[in-house]
């Protein structure tokens, strides 16, 4: 039987206890719940990094704080798109990640053309751009990937998404250019964003019958103020396995608790930085409703930021909420939702203020298709 000198043994010990810290690691990431992204072999973590904030207004140094403590946290899907900041939230991703050596740890999503936004500011005007400006034609989602690429500094983007519908681009020219990024290894996957149920299915059946690459993921708006997609899209996404990937989990800030009236917003808020649709999606009835709800969360010993993406987290066939801090304080405070688990009480509460597939706030402005009003009575 062989032996080990005390020289070999030492030398062994460093790896020896680099497993034993991996196996009864305390740390923050071993307990981080991991999910299927709809029906792909991925796993992601069940929160997502939104980084609108980034540049618009956070600046670069924090940006590149708060991706370093979210991949540290065990968080792995990191949501940007070529519109944010007018793509220098790509460039702050690209060069935090060169710098701290992490992108095969890292799942980049990134989406393209929700026309052009600048710092600052909601989307500008479609009247403004020239001509093959905007659109989901080969064209510009070549060109736009291209772009990102080049913007992150990466060879390869893990999820590609279109930001919003183009109804007069036939699906074959879509889905066939996404299919020959996906053949050039330039993208993993893709998805949707802010799609109705019945465009989500078209496409889904249009990559059946033309074997283009499949939706893999939609991200659509969601939360307590609008619950709409439990109509359709969930039912639809849970039944063809579409991971849903939401945004506005906290009502952009309504539900923090941030807003006091429709009138008047916080100083450093989406809706007094940027307003046009940002201001749009803050109501008496909503502000109403995040006032109870605020209530709820302090009876849970909770910051009503918390409970609002604990809420989504633990919804039906929810992949995972964006959380978009726009500071590393924000962040910090928001890690603990992902070892927390929602009750069937506080679920069965939050019903009533806001009862399933209803709303109170319009979170789908941005989106065409939608004609629903949102009509509620007084809360008593």
């Amino acid at each position: 039987m062989s032996t080990f000198s005390r020289q070999e043994f030492d030398s062994w010990l460093p790896l020896i206890s680099g497993v034993v810290d991996v196996l009864f690691s305390t740390d923050r990431e071993s307990a981080v719940e991991y999910r299927s992204l709809g029906r792909t072999g991925v796993n992601v973590s069940s929160l997502c990094l939104g980084t609108d904030n980034f540049a618009d207004p956070t600046p670069e140094k924090e940006a590149a704080l708060i991706l370093d403590m979210a991949l540290d946290a065990g968080i792995n899907l990191i949501d940007t798109g070529d519109v944010y900041a007018d793509g220098e939230g790509e460039k702050i991703i690209g060069r935090a990640i060169k710098a701290n050596k992490r992108r095969h740890q890292t799942i980049i999503a990134t989406k393209v053309d929700h026309g052009r936004r600048r710092p600052g500011y909601s989307v500008d005007d479609p009247a403004l751009f020239a001509p093959n400006d905007h659109g989901h034609s080969r064209l510009n989602i070549i060109r736009a990937c291209e772009n990102s690429l080049r913007r992150l500094q990466t060879d390869y983007i893990d999820l590609y998404q279109i930001h919003r519908p183009s109804p007069d681009i036939p699906w074959e020219e879509q889905l066939g250019a996404l299919s020959d990024l996906v053949t050039q290894g330039k993208v993993r996957y893709i998805g949707c964003s802010t799609h109705a149920p019945w465009t989500v299915m078209e496409a889904i059946m249009v990559s059946e019958l033309k074997g283009f690459a499949r939706f893999v993921s939609e991200q659509p708006p969601y939360n307590l103020l609008d619950r709409r997609i439990e109509n359709e899209m969930v039912p639809l996404c849970e039944k063809y396995g579409v991971g849903l990937i939401t945004w506005a989990p906290m009502a952009m800030g309504v539900l923090a608790g941030r807003y006091t009236s429709p009138d008047s917003f916080p100083a450093k808020s989406r809706a007094a930085l940027r307003g046009g649709f940002y201001a749009d999606r803050v109501t008496k009835k909503g502000i109403e409703v995040g006032l109870k709800f605020s209530q709820i969360a302090e009876r849970l010993d909770l910051t009503p930021a918390q409970l609002s993406i604990l809420w989504t987290k633990d919804q039906p066939g929810i992949t995972a909420p964006l959380i978009g801090p726009r500071t590393l304080k924000q962040l910090e405070s928001l890690l603990p939702v992902k070892d927390m688990v929602l009750d069937q009480e506080t679920r069965d509460a939050c019903d009533r203020l806001v009862p399933p597939g209803s709303v109170v706030a319009d979170f789908h402005n941005t989106a065409d298709w939608m004609k629903a009003q949102v009509v509620w009575e007084e809360i008593e």
